[in-house]
């Protein structure tokens, strides 16, 4: 399956040619043209079709990539990614679940998982006395082995007095908390970060790099269960709901 590309896509001065070429490939992928594993034209191909430099080209295939669009694989080309998995701001589904949905394979990392003392953030969140022990794990949640969210969170023990027994590659902590402590309500805080060392190295991205953070805290009928930071890549998640009036 191919499709040519056009020369001559915009006026002089009308438009970047880099952005042209990104315009093009969007095109493309949008009219179902070019589906999701699609091995895109290489730079020398667009290079010679728009009638640009290679470097043109290259940037146009760098800023698709960083953008979550396009995926290159070393020695074999680029590719359509498949597209960017939503979640839901009206909804607490677990994270596992989700990524099955695709037709993924789940798997995580964890990277802590330990009784620590509530500092002041924490304390007011799970309305806990400051310096109160409070269960806290880190945990990396892969789809097909990519890491797609870092997930931070401190837990009440006197709610959950067995968090730190459990074993978190089998069920994660939402599928745990759900089960012993059922949802009640939640409090969700979303906003854009750039990616602190931690998180980068954990999610395998460059420090900077623009993620999505939620800040997330969870109650039941006995009182607050958990408050969790949930950090995603910019270009590897987003977020919906849908509305009905």
């Amino acid at each position: 399956m191919s499709s040519q590309i056009p020369t001559g896509t915009t006026e002089p001065g009308s438009q970047p040619r880099y952005a042209a070429i990104k315009a093009h490939i969007r095109a493309q992928i949008e009219s179902g043209e070019w589906a999701a594993h699609f091995r895109v034209p290489s730079e020398n191909q667009l290079a010679h079709d728009f009638s640009v430099s290679r470097m043109t080209a290259r940037r146009a295939l760098s800023e698709l990539t960083d953008e979550g669009v396009l995926i290159r694989s070393q020695g074999l080309g680029t590719f359509v990614a498949e597209p960017v998995p939503a979640g839901s701001l009206l909804e607490v589904r677990n994270i596992a679940d989700e990524i099955a949905a695709r037709g993924h394979s789940y798997a995580n990392r964890i990277l802590k998982l330990e009784q620590t003392t509530a500092s002041t953030e924490v304390s007011v969140a799970l309305g806990l006395a400051e310096g109160s022990a409070v269960y806290h794990s880190v945990i990396v949640h892969l789809d097909n082995d990519l890491p797609i969210q870092f997930e931070e969170r401190y837990t009440n023990p006197t709610l959950v007095p067995e968090y730190l027994q459990q074993d978190f590659t089998a069920a994660t902590p939402n599928e745990y908390l759900t089960r012993v402590a059922p949802l009640t309500e939640a409090d969700t805080t979303v906003e854009a970060i750039g990616a602190d060392d931690t998180v980068g190295e954990a999610l395998e991205i460059k420090s900077g790099t623009a993620c999505l953070q939620i800040w997330r805290r969870t109650k039941s009928s006995a009182g607050t269960v958990s408050f969790a930071r949930l950090v995603h890549p910019g270009n590897r998640y987003r977020l919906g709901a849908q509305l009905r009036f």
